[in-house]
C-alpha cells in the first residue's frame, strides 16, 4: 500500500474542510436528535399535534374524507399520506391513525373509523386492509379555514408538494387530548381534558391576560374553570395536589384510581364491580394478575372474577367469600391493582423548541395562535371583500352607463380591444376602469343588464362594504379580534361540549390493609413442616394448673409442633430460626384460620427451607438503638449483635450468626448493655454472667462460649436479666411440668462455666423445652407437639427453690410432649370459671 499523499486537484482541496471527530458527532447527534423531537415524537403546542397525526388529517382533508362523506379503507388513506408527507413507513402511519379512532385512547377521537381499531384489553387493530376511516366532525375544526392562508405551508419531502406547518385548530387539541411520546433525551405525557372547561378557561386568559395559574383551577379557595384532567376511560383521581402541581410546574404525579362499587348480598356473599379502570390500562392483563394474586395467596376472600364487559362499558364482578372482609380485599385490590399514577409531563414545541409549560402557558399558547388564524384569516378575507367591491363598483358604474358600455364594446374589433377600451376611453364613456373591471365588463352577459340584476349589484356592493368594515374594525382592534376568538370557541363548547366522565374523591392518605385490619392479640403457631396460622388469643380461655388445653393445630400426620408465640397484629417481627437467619414480617401477614385447621406453608408468609425452624421472636416495637440481641446456641455459645445491625431484613432473610458443626439457634434476647444473661440447658443446669463477658459482634460472627455442657446436654434457653430484677425464672419440661424460682438465686458467675442446677430433670418430667423471666400478673400459651394449646396464669405455677422438679402445668396425653411455651406479659383477666382442669366446658 502506498503511502504517498494522493493528487488532490485544488478545486476538490479547497472544499475540503478538517473538523475534529468528536465535534463532527457531537454536532451530528444533536441534529438527530431534533429531528426526532421536531419531526416525530413531540406535538406542536398550538394545535397540538405530531407530524404524522397533523399529515393524515390533511391528506384526508385532500382526498375529501370528511365527516359527512363515506368511509374510505384505512390502506388508501394511509398510501396517501405516506406517499405525499410522511415517508416513514406505513406500520408508524397506521398506528397513528388507529389511535386518533380510539375512544378510550383520546378523548375527542379525530377519526371515525369503522372496523376493528384495537381494544381496552390490548387487542391491536385489524390490519389496514380491512378497517375503514374518515375524519370525525371535530377533526374538520383542525382543519377549518386552511384554504384562507390561516397557517404557513411548506415544502413537502421530495418537494412536489406543501403541507401546513400547524393546523388552524378551532379547539385546543393538546389539552382536549393530550399527548404522550418519547424523543432523545425528553418525553412528553400530557393527559386529556373536558372541552367544555378547556374553552372556559381559555376564555378566562383572553378576559384575564395577567391571572394567576391558581385562578385556572378549581380548588376550595377558588372556582377555577378546569377541574382537572378528564380520562376518555373515566376512572377517579385521588385528591387534587398531584392535578396543582403538573398545572402549576408542567410536571406531577396524578393518582387514577379505577371506578367500582360493592354489592351487598343478602346471603352475606359481597361482590366488588369494577366499571371503569384507569386510563391506559390493559384491562384482561390487569384482570389476569388480580386473578395471580388470588392463586398465590397474596389476596385473600375471592372465589370468582367474570368480566362481563360489553360495547356499552367495562363491567367486571368480583365475588367474594362469604364472611370475606369486603374492607380488607377492597383495600387489597386497590393497593395491587385499580390505582395506577399518571406521570404527568407537558413538554411541547413552542417555536420548534421543546418547553416544559405550565398550564397558563398552555393556554397563552394556543390563545395566540388562534388570534393569529383569526388575523391571517380577516386579512384574506378582507383582501377578497375589497377585490369584490372593485368589480361591484365596476359593475355599478357599467349600469349606470350602459348605453355607453354597450356601444363601446360593439364598436371594438375584438375582446382585447373591448377591454383596453374600457380602461382608456374616458371620452366615450365619461369614466374608466380598472382592468380587473373591464374584463368582467366584457364577460357580462346582457341578462345582468336588467335593473332586478342592478338592485341585486347595489345590495351585494352594501354587504361588501359592510364586511370590509367588519374586518377593518377587527385588524384595528386587539378588544374586537379577541371577542370574535371568543365568540368562536363559545361556538365550539356549544357544538361538542359533554360532561366529565373523570370524578375526583378526597386523598384521605395512603390507607394500608394493615388500616383496616383490627389491632388484636393472637397465637402463632409453627409446625416443624412450616406450617403457619395465627388464632385469636381469646379463643383460648385461661385454664387452671394441670388442664390439657383445647386443640390448637392439627398437623398432618408425621408434622409436629415446633413454636407458639404470642404477638398482635399489627406488631413488626424478628423471627429467628434454627439456622440462623432472622426474617421480619407483620403478624396480620400470617394467614388467620381456625383452631383445627393446619395451617398454610410459611413459604407464603417467610422464605424457609425445610429444615429451619423459627426459635425465637423479637418484638421490634420493644427495640430502641441502644439495645442489643443476645443469642445463645444449642452448643453453649452465645454472642451480642447491636440492633442496628439488623434495620435492613428483606423477604430472603439475613444471617444473624454464624453456625458451625451442626450446631443451631437456641433462644434470643433483649438486651440494653447492663445486663446480665441466664443460659439454661436442657438438663436443668443454668449459668448466670454479666452481659459485657460476651462482646458486642457482627452479625456473621460465631459468639463465645457461654455454658460450659455436660455430655450430650444442649442449651434449652435464654433470659436477660437485671440486678434490681424481681421477676422470676419459669423453667417448663417436656412432660408438662414447671416451677418458678427468683431470677435473685442465681448468683452472677465467670462466663463458661457449669453454672448451677435450676430444676431436677428425670424420665419423669422430661428436659427442659423452655426458660423465660417473668411475674406473677403475666400469663402462659403452651402448646404440644400434637397440637393442643394450654393458656394459664403464671401464679398458677408455684413458686420453689431451684433444685426441684416442679409441678404438673400441663397434662399430656401419653406421647404427647410440650413443643413450646409463650408468656404474655400481664394479662389481667383471671381463668374462667367455666373452665376446669380437663380444659372442657
Amino acid at each position: 500500500m502506498s503511502s504517498e499523499t494522493p493528487d488532490i486537484p485544488d478545486e476538490v482541496a479547497e472544499r475540503i474542510e478538517s473538523v475534529r471527530v468528536e465535534d463532527e458527532m457531537e454536532q451530528s447527534y444533536i441534529d438527530y436528535a431534533m429531528s426526532v423531537i421536531v419531526g416525530r415524537a413531540l406535538p406542536d403546542a398550538r394545535d397540538g399535534l405530531k407530524p404524522v397525526q397533523r399529515r393524515i388529517l390533511y391528506a384526508m382533508h385532500e382526498m375529501g374524507v370528511t365527516s359527512n362523506a363515506g368511509h374510505r379503507k384505512s390502506s388508501n388513506v394511509v398510501g396517501e399520506t405516506m406517499g405525499n408527507y410522511h415517508p416513514h413507513g406505513d406500520s408508524a402511519i397506521y398506528d397513528a391513525l388507529a389511535r386518533m379512532a380510539q375512544g378510550f385512547s383520546l378523548r375527542y377521537p379525530l377519526v371515525d373509523g369503522q372496523g376493528n381499531f384495537g381494544s381496552i384489553d390490548g387487542d391491536p387493530p385489524a390490519a389496514m386492509r380491512y378497517t375503514e376511516a374518515r375524519m370525525a366532525p371535530l377533526a374538520e375544526e383542525m382543519l377549518d379555514d386552511i384554504e384562507q392562508d390561516t397557517v404557513d405551508f411548506e415544502s413537502n419531502y421530495d418537494d412536489r408538494l406543501t403541507e401546513p406547518a400547524v393546523l388552524p385548530a378551532a379547539l385546543p387539541n393538546l389539552l382536549l387530548n393530550g399527548a404522550s411520546g418519547i424523543a432523545v433525551g425528553m418525553s412528553t405525557n400530557i393527559p386529556p381534558h373536558n372541552l367544555g372547561e378547556v374553552v372556559d378557561a381559555c376564555i378566562h386568559v383572553i378576559e384575564n391576560p395577567d391571572c394567576a395559574i391558581a385562578d385556572l383551577i378549581e380548588t376550595k379557595e377558588s372556582p377555577g374553570p378546569i377541574e382537572g384532567p378528564d380520562f376518555p376511560t373515566g376512572a377517579r383521581i385521588v385528591g387534587k395536589e398531584g392535578v396543582y402541581d403538573a398545572y402549576t410546574t408542567g410536571k406531577g404525579r396524578v393518582r387514577v384510581r379505577a371506578d367500582y362499587e360493592v354489592e351487598h348480598d343478602e346471603g352475606g356473599k359481597d361482590r366488588i364491580i369494577i366499571t371503569a379502570f384507569p386510563y391506559q390500562e390493559n384491562k384482561a392483563r390487569r384482570i389476569e394478575r388480580i386473578a395471580d394474586d388470588v392463586n398465590d395467596g397474596k389476596i385473600e376472600g375471592i372465589t370468582d372474577i367474570r368480566d362481563q364487559s360489553d360495547r356499552d362499558g367495562v363491567r367486571v364482578v368480583i365475588e367474594l367469600k362469604r364472611g370475606a372482609n369486603t374492607e380488607v380485599v377492597e383495600n387489597q385490590l386497590v393497593e395491587r391493582h385499580l390505582e395506577t399514577t399518571f406521570g404527568v409531563n407537558c413538554v411541547a414545541l413552542v417555536d420548534d423548541q421543546p418547553q416544559r409549560l405550565d398550564l397558563k402557558r398552555l393556554l397563552e399558547t394556543y390563545v395566540d395562535h388562534r388570534r393569529e388564524v383569526v388575523r391571517r384569516r380577516s386579512e384574506f378575507l378582507l383582501e377578497e371583500a375589497e377585490d369584490r367591491a372593485h368589480i361591484l363598483e365596476g359593475r355599478l358604474q357599467a349600469l349606470q352607463n350602459v348605453d355607453e358600455v354597450v356601444d363601446l364594446i360593439r364598436g371594438s374589433e375584438d375582446r382585447s380591444a373591448a377591454i383596453e377600451a374600457l380602461q382608456t376611453d374616458e371620452d366615450a364613456l365619461g369614466f374608466t376602469l380598472s382592468e380587473a373591471q373591464a374584463e368582467h365588463i366584457v364577460r357580462m352577459q346582457l341578462g345582468s343588464l336588467t335593473s332586478m340584476e342592478a338592485e341585486d349589484v347595489q345590495t351585494e356592493y352594501a354587504e361588501v362594504q359592510d364586511e370590509i368594515e367588519r374586518l377593518e374594525t377587527i385588524l384595528g382592534s386587539q378588544a374586537e379580534l379577541d371577542r370574535v376568538v371568543t365568540e368562536e370557541l363559545e361556538e365550539m363548547k356549544a357544538r361538542y361540549d359533554d360532561e366529565r366522565r373523570t370524578t375526583f374523591m378526597e386523598d384521605v392518605g395512603s390507607v394500608t390493609r394493615e388500616d383496616l385490619i383490627p389491632e388484636e392479640d393472637v397465637v402463632v403457631v409453627v409446625t416443624e413442616e412450616d406450617y403457619v396460622k395465627r388464632m385469636p388469643l381469646e379463643e383460648f380461655d385461661p385454664q387452671h394448673r394441670g388442664g390439657k388445653g383445647i386443640i390448637g393445630v392439627r398437623p398432618k400426620d408425621g408434622d409436629r409442633v415446633a413454636t407458639v408465640f404470642e404477638a398482635n397484629t399489627h406488631d413488626y417481627l424478628l423471627c429467628f430460626t434454627s439456622t440462623g437467619q432472622v426474617y421480619r414480617l407483620k403478624t396480620y401477614e400470617i394467614p388467620e384460620m381456625g383452631r383445627t385447621a393446619r395451617g398454610t406453608s410459611a413459604q407464603q408468609v417467610l422464605d424457609l427451607d425445610g429444615e429451619e425452624e423459627i426459635n425465637a421472636v423479637v418484638d421490634v416495637a420493644d427495640l430502641d438503638e441502644e439495645n442489643y440481641l443476645a443469642m445463645a446456641t444449642r452448643n453453649g455459645y452465645v454472642k451480642r449483635t447491636a440492633v442496628g445491625e439488623f434495620e435492613n431484613v428483606h423477604s430472603g432473610g439475613i444471617r444473624a450468626i454464624k453456625l458451625e458443626g451442626g450446631d443451631s439457634l437456641a433462644d434470643v434476647e433483649v438486651t440494653d448493655g447492663e445486663m446480665d444473661l441466664v443460659i439454661a440447658s436442657r438438663q436443668g443446669m443454668t449459668i448466670r454472667f454479666d452481659e459485657s463477658e460476651a462482646r458486642s459482634m457482627g452479625r456473621t460472627a460465631r459468639g463465645v462460649n457461654g455454658i460450659k455442657l455436660q455430655g450430650d446436654d444442649e442449651v434449652a434457653g435464654l433470659v436477660a436479666t437485671g440486678d434490681e430484677d424481681e421477676r422470676a425464672l419459669l423453667t417448663v419440661t417436656r412432660m408438662g411440668f414447671g416451677k418458678r424460682t427468683p431470677l435473685s438465686e442465681y448468683r452472677r458467675q465467670s462466663r463458661y462455666g457449669k453454672g448451677l442446677i435450676d430444676i431436677k430433670t428425670s424420665e419423669r418430667n422430661g428436659h427442659v423445652v423452655s426458660v423465660n423471666a417473668v411475674t406473677a400478673d403475666d400469663g402462659l400459651v403452651i402448646m404440644s407437639e400434637s397440637g393442643q394449646i394450654m393458656r394459664t396464669h403464671v401464679d398458677e405455677v408455684s413458686t420453689q427453690g431451684r433444685n426441684t422438679m416442679g409441678v404438673v402445668v400441663m397434662r399430656l396425653d401419653d406421647g404427647d410432649w410440650v413443643a413450646s411455651v409463650d408468656t404474655i406479659p400481664a394479662i389481667d383477666n383471671a381463668p374462667d370459671a367455666g373452665a376446669d382442669a380437663t380444659g372442657e366446658e
